[in-house]
């Protein structure tokens, strides 16, 4: 199991994590217990860092952040609640939200959390 947020968890992402097709997003989590974390995803590639041409760029706190992926909390229930901040193009965000709706979606959150150490 790899602990929340290290590389080696960025690396797991990537054989769990469906494509997102063309978009390319950034993901921030602040607050976390080694500080704040910067991973990306944009096509195929889940990686470690910022996204300096991210369509859409999600930040959460480290506690949201570890209530989506254990499916314990929406990412769009997140962002309707103000939990979740974004920034970037609005059509590609509803996109994304309506992914997380999703079985894929939930599927994936939840072999993420099965081999993920919180």
């Amino acid at each position: 199991m790899a602990r929340f947020l290290t590389d080696e968890w960025v690396d797991a992402l990537r054989a769990i994590v469906p494509s997102v097709g063309e978009t390319r997003v950034e993901c921030s989590v602040v607050g976390g217990h080694d500080g704040d974390v910067k991973f990306h995803l944009a096509g195929n590639d889940v990686g470690v860092g910022a996204l300096a041409d991210a369509d859409v760029v999600f930040t959460a706190t480290y506690a949201d952040a570890t209530a989506i992926v254990r499916a314990e909390l929406q990412p769009s229930v997140a962002f309707m609640q103000g939990r979740l901040k974004t920034a970037g193009d609005p059509g590609r965000l509803l996109e994304l939200l309506a992914v997380t709706a999703t079985p894929a979606f939930r599927g994936a959150l939840e072999r993420v959390a099965a081999t993920t150490e919180f």
